[in-house]
């Protein structure tokens, strides 16, 4: 992990580094390639080309690039690049809530929708120890729909900061997802911003904000995993904004 030291110090400019590729997609992108070659093999010209486009988007799906983290202890960070398309009041998963839990009766929840070209590496919001991780079962209905919070195959994360502070967040798989992965165990120590795991094609991340912290974001707006910063702990104040 590289620390990015602030602008009054010797560093004056990054360089631009061609993402790579996440190793639990470089299985797929030797299937992609391999599936290639037979159909240039078999039926040349058109559909050949057509697994070299589906072989050059499988790898940029799987790009897992390198991520800035602002160092505010108060900011709570995207877990996923995509659109902010819900900023509602609910109860927390049962999953997560209950003694030990996230036990405020409303949280605002944050929802992050990622299409099949987002970047599907999801990081922690926060820095903190990860105390639960809960797996459900479920349907695998359109992630875009409030329900998919509820019915889809999803996987919950309870994060605690030093302080006692939790936060929750949910992977939740989508239309055309498929397997959702924790490249974390309960019981491990993370960093904001670092990465917890990920969902293979398309899908949606939830964040809780605990009791007076709103968010920070607009529905519409798209955020960055790992930089873009949806919420202030303690912080409730609205923003308003414009798409245009």
């Amino acid at each position: 992990m590289t620390e990015i030291e602030k602008p009054d110090s010797h560093l004056t400019a990054v360089k631009w580094r061609f993402p790579s590729v996440h190793e639990e997609g470089r299985k797929f992108v030797v299937i992609a390639a391999f599936a290639t070659a037979v159909l240039f093999w078999l039926l040349p010209d058109l559909f050949g080309w057509l697994g070299v486009g589906l072989t050059i988007w499988v790898a940029a799906f799987f790009r897992d690039p390198i991520r800035t983290t602002p160092l505010d202890p108060k900011a709570v960070i995207a877990p996923a690049d995509g659109l902010v398309t819900m900023i509602a009041k609910v109860p927390p998963p049962p999953e997560l809530a209950g003694e030990g839990g996230l036990t405020d009766p409303e949280m605002v929840r944050v929802s992050i929708f990622m299409s099949v070209f987002d970047v599907h590496i999801n990081r922690a919001p926060l820095a903190g120890i990860i105390r639960r991780i809960a797996y459900v079962p479920g349907k695998f209905v359109n992630a875009d729909l409030d329900k998919a919070s509820e019915d889809n195959e999803r996987q919950h994360f309870l994060l605690e900061r030093e302080d006692g502070v939790k936060i929750g967040f949910t992977q939740i798989a989508g239309l055309v997802a498929r397997r959702i992965l924790a490249t974390v165990s309960e019981g491990d120590q993370v960093v904001a911003g670092e990465r917890v795991g990920l969902i293979r094609f398309g899908s949606r991340v939830d964040v809780y904000l605990p009791l007076g912290t709103g968010a920070r974001v607009l529905l519409g707006q798209r955020t960055i995993a790992g930089e873009t910063v949806i919420a202030e702990l303690g912080r409730d104040n609205a923003v308003a904004g414009r798409s245009q």
